[in-house]
């Protein structure tokens, strides 16, 4: 494989990967399928190249930056969802009073995702 054909598909992965942040922040699936598949074209044909020119490594440490960021990204994400999940699952009514002023635990099911109307 040559090197212009190398810098070319790391371009092409630096871009790619730039956009599927965009549609990730778009929440937009289709495009982010469409961008995985071509992502994964890219890697198969990057995976044959067994060193990469000097010229080529700053489009490398920037994949690697860009990468990053999007990982961040995702993972920022995943823990609010997590969270948001925790939330709702969480019993909004955990304790109820007795006559004798005492804290007994609730017989109702508080949760507010339960399912149940």
């Amino acid at each position: 494989m040559n090197a212009d054909k190398i810098r070319a598909d790391l371009i092409r992965l630096r871009d790619l990967i730039i956009e599927e942040r965009e549609y990730a922040k778009a929440m937009d699936l289709t495009g982010m399928a469409r961008i995985l598949a071509e992502k994964e074209e890219l890697l198969q044909t990057l995976g044959h190249a067994k060193l990469i020119d000097s010229a080529n490594k700053s489009i490398a440490i920037q994949i690697r930056h860009e990468n990053r960021r999007n990982a961040y990204l995702f993972k920022a994400t995943l823990g609010w969802i997590r969270k948001t999940m925790e939330f709702f699952g969480q019993q909004s009514v955990t304790t109820t009073y007795s006559s004798n002023a005492g804290t007994v635990a609730a017989s109702v099911n508080g949760r507010l995702l339960s399912g149940r109307v």
